[in-house]
Parts: structure tokens; C-alpha cells; sequence
């Protein structure tokens, strides 16, 4: 029995270390779009498995989920997330919402609170109004409605940054503006260049999903390699 025991443990520890060496992501959300980007590197300790593994999934015309964490446990939750999709659109003749869609992530989440998926996720999308947003998520279900996130390896290094050039905090006699889309592509594009020089497991390239009433566009930009 407690040989059982401590082979559990190891296999949760171990777990635990993937979910902090997989992929990056970062989504910022303005008036009217959300943006939301991943690098392309997929990798586990000072192993490279592939330069170009997106880790954005398509769920609608308005919504895009970015997934961080251990790919086993990633490909998964997206898999029964795509079924439960399909599901209702097939039930009901449309595609979820973006707010119905981050209810049903939390929902699936608290479902396994016993036995969790090991996957940060962050959701971005149009909701209902017209307006970008963003919904963030730990690993059992908790949902946040935002302005902008990191997740990965590097959201350490990513997150303080977003809280300066777009939250503005702990800033004296500063407005803050709203962010246009053209800014806030740069904005993505100057931090995981940033994370890429700091963090061995974020590089290669991004793959920028930009989303509007109109629909999701995909962008791909390179970053170092080594």
C-alpha cells in the first residue's frame, strides 16, 4: 500500500515539472477584439520535440483557447472540450458563445478538482456585446474575467510586463487609454521576444490568433531558435 502510495506521489511530481516547461501564452483584449498567442516550441527539460506545435485551439468563429502545461493532459481536455462542442451545436443549430464557452471549461475543470488536468488555460474571445475578453483559469476550475494574461513557463516574466504597458500599475498621473489592436500585437510580439531571451523553453516562433466580429485571423512570427 505505501509503495502505491509513493508511486502516486512521484507520478504527480513529475507532472507538476511538465507543467511548468510547456509553452507559453499571453491575451490581451480591447473595445472590440481579442488577441491570443503562443509560441511554437514544445519541449520538456532541455529537449526540443518540435519547432512548430501551436498551442491555440480554434473552438468558434469568436473564441480561441490557448493551453499550457503537460501536452498529454492539453490534448485531452481539448479533445472532450471539442466533443461537448460539437455536441451542442449540433443540438441546438449554432455555435456556444464565448461566455458559454468559459462556463464550460470551468464546469469540465471542477469536474476532475479530485484529479486535475495539469493545463493553464486562457480563453479569449467576442462575447455577446461586441466586446473582447479574456477568461483565465487554474487547474480545478476557478475562472477570472480579464483584460489581459499570461500562462506558460514564462508568465513570470510576462505578467509584470502586461501590468506596465497595459494596466498601468502602481503608475502616478497616468490615464490609461484603451488599448488599439495594432498596439497590443506589438505589445505581444515585444514580450515574447523578451521571454525568448530569458526562458529556454519559449522560442522558435508565435503564432498570434486575432479575433473580431468578423472572425479569427492567424499571424505567424519567428523567434530565435537557439
Amino acid at each position: 500500500l505505501f509503495f502505491s502510495i509513493d508511486i502516486i506521489k512521484l507520478w504527480f511530481y513529475l507532472r507538476i515539472i511538465y507543467v511548468n516547461f510547456l509553452r507559453s501564452i499571453v491575451a490581451i483584449a480591447g473595445e472590440d477584439y481579442a488577441v491570443i498567442a503562443s509560441d511554437t516550441r514544445l519541449s520538456a527539460g532541455f529537449s526540443i520535440y518540435t519547432r512548430e506545435q501551436s498551442k491555440l485551439y480554434k473552438l468558434s468563429q469568436k473564441t480561441v483557447l490557448g493551453c499550457a502545461g503537460c501536452w498529454c493532459d492539453i490534448l485531452t481536455f481539448t479533445r472532450f472540450l471539442e466533443a461537448r462542442l460539437k455536441m451542442y451545436e449540433n443540438e441546438h443549430h449554432k455555435q456556444m458563445s464565448t461566455t458559454a464557452v468559459a462556463q464550460l471549461i470551468s464546469t469540465m475543470l471542477y469536474y476532475k478538482r479530485f484529479f486535475p488536468y495539469y493545463v493553464s488555460n486562457v480563453l479569449a474571445g467576442i462575447d455577446a456585446d461586441g466586446r473582447g475578453c479574456v477568461y483565465s483559469y487554474d487547474p480545478i476550475g476557478h475562472c477570472e474575467r480579464v483584460q489581459y494574461r499570461t500562462g506558460g513557463s514564462s508568465s513570470a516574466l510576462l505578467q509584470p510586463l502586461l501590468d506596465n504597458q497595459i494596466g498601468f500599475k502602481n503608475m502616478q498621473d497616468v490615464t490609461p487609454l484603451p488599448i488599439v489592436k495594432e498596439r497590443a500585437i506589438a505589445i505581444i510580439k515585444d514580450v515574447f521576444i523578451s521571454a525568448a531571451e530569458r526562458d529556454i523553453y519559449t522560442g522558435d516562433g508565435i503564432v498570434m490568433n486575432i479575433i473580431t466580429k468578423d472572425g479569427v485571423v492567424e499571424e505567424r512570427f519567428p523567434l530565435r531558435k537557439d
